[in-house]
Parts: C-alpha cells; sequence; structure tokens
C-alpha cells in the first residue's frame, strides 16, 4: 500500500473503529443511568452512515461507510443490566476518486454490565464496565485484533420534562493496528419531552484521539428526536456533526428500541 493508501487507512479507523460501546437512548452517545429492570429485555436496532473528506499531501480522500448495530440488554436485578452489541460495518476510500479501500463485515463485539448504585431524588449514577472481543478482522480495518476493556461512570438528572446525562469513561484500547492504548471520554446529553411521546435530544462530547499522530482529539455535536409509538418501542433518528478536523464531517442516524 502507498503512503497516502496507508494514511487513509489511518483515516478510516478514526471513521470507524474508534473504541466502541452500547449506548442508550439512541440517537444519543453519551449512556443513561436507567436499567431495565429484572427479567425484562431492551433490543435496540440501530444504524448509521458516515461521510468525511480530508486533504492528505495534496491528495483528496473521501471516505464513506457506516455501521449497523444490534444490542440486546437484560435486567439479571432491578439495577443490574447484562449488555451485549454485535456490529456489522461498511466502509469505502477513494483518493482523487480512486477507490482505495472497500470493505465490509462484522466489527468488534462489546460485552457489558450497567450497575445503577445510586438514585434519589430524580438523580442517579451508574458504573458500566465492559469488554471488546476481536471478532472483527483487524488487517482489514474492522477491529483491533486484541481484548480491550472499558469503564463508564454516568451520572443522570431528570428535571420534569428535561433530563440531563454526563458519562465520564476509559477504554484500554489493546491493538495491533498502531493506535493508543489509553482512551479518555467526556459526553454531555439532554432531553426535552415537548409534547407526549416526542422528545428533541442534543449531545455534545470529546474523546481521545487514538492516533498518536493526530493534531486533537475528535469532538462531536448531535442533535435528534425520539419518537415513542406505543410504551415499549421507541423510533428515533438524528444527525452528528465534527466539531473539529479528526472528527467524522457528519453521520445520518436512525434506529428502533424494543422493550419487552
Amino acid at each position: 500500500m502507498n503512503f497516502s493508501g496507508l494514511l487513509a487507512g489511518l483515516l478510516l479507523s478514526l471513521v470507524l473503529v474508534a473504541p466502541g460501546s452500547s449506548w442508550a437512548a439512541h440517537p444519543l452517545i453519551t449512556d443513561d443511568a436507567g436499567t431495565q429492570g429484572k427479567g425484562k429485555f431492551q433490543l435496540e436496532l440501530n444504524g448509521q452512515y458516515d461521510s468525511d473528506k480530508e486533504t492528505v499531501d495534496g491528495v483528496n480522500v473521501k471516505i464513506t461507510g457506516g455501521q449497523a448495530s444490534a444490542t440486546l440488554s437484560y435486567g439479571i436485578i432491578d439495577n443490574i443490566d447484562l449488555v451485549l452489541t454485535v456490529p456489522y460495518q461498511w466502509g469505502k476510500i477513494a483518493e482523487d476518486n480512486i477507490t482505495v479501500y472497500d470493505e465490509t463485515g462484522i466489527s468488534d463485539t462489546v460485552m457489558e454490565a450497567k450497575w445503577r448504585f445510586l438514585e434519589k431524588d430524580g438523580f442517579s449514577l451508574a458504573l458500566k464496565p465492559g469488554f471488546r472481543i476481536p471478532s472483527g478482522d483487524y488487517k482489514k480495518g474492522q477491529g483491533a485484533g486484541e481484548i480491550g476493556y472499558q469503564a463508564f461512570l454516568i451520572g443522570s438528572k431528570e428535571i420534569a420534562d428535561w433530563a440531563f446525562h454526563v458519562n465520564l469513561g476509559y477504554v484500554r484500547n489493546e491493538n495491533k493496528v498502531d493506535e493508543r492504548i489509553n482512551i479518555w471520554h467526556a459526553s454531555l446529553a439532554a432531553t426535552w419531552e415537548t409534547i407526549k411521546n416526542l422528545k428533541l435530544v442534543a449531545n455534545v462530547g470529546i474523546e481521545r484521539n487514538p492516533s498518536d499522530n493526530a493534531v486533537n482529539d475528535p469532538a462531536f455535536l448531535i442533535g435528534g428526536l425520539i419518537y415513542s409509538l406505543t410504551e415499549n418501542i421507541d423510533l428515533d433518528c438524528g444527525v452528528k456533526y465534527g466539531l473539529n478536523s479528526s472528527e467524522t464531517d457528519y453521520s445520518l442516524l436512525a434506529g428502533i428500541t424494543l422493550r419487552f
């Protein structure tokens, strides 16, 4: 692979193979402290389309791709959930309109547990540890090639029709693709139920760049909505914007959540 192709592959890894986790209340990335309750399930089916353009040493690089994922949560007791996320990814890179990368496949699977250990007066705290299973082919840019570990501290506060969520996280990004090992994450989200069954959502966050050569850490902004079709079925959509050059220019997000 030539130099520009190698760099484009690195750009793809930044866009599509960042440390993974399962997130509640899609299209938000920031999780909330809520759990399912003993014996209850939640299935999230989510998809996104990504688009990014870069100029590297005078070469115009266009990166497109996306992900479809299934996340299953199960309440083993009222305040502890087990969570499994399986993603399927695809990506394409073109340099000056010549395709140099085009791959699809399953990416790395994530197993997590969420423990809500405090709940009082609309405020709750949860801890969400987990690990990443290297089920994707890292040689094709679809995984890290090593088992990784992570832990997130989650805070949520409900005030009337509003809810606010904060996530602080650490990812032990063991990998075979020359990325940083230690990754931190910080994000804030808010939801507002404007009318019955319809919520407007917003999310902002930043995460340490896995590339040692990056000039900044990727930061994002998300806007979207969640519509509760029934008590146990939510539909959602949103747009994610990159706030700096290290983040994907934009992503289109959509999903459905089923509780049973």
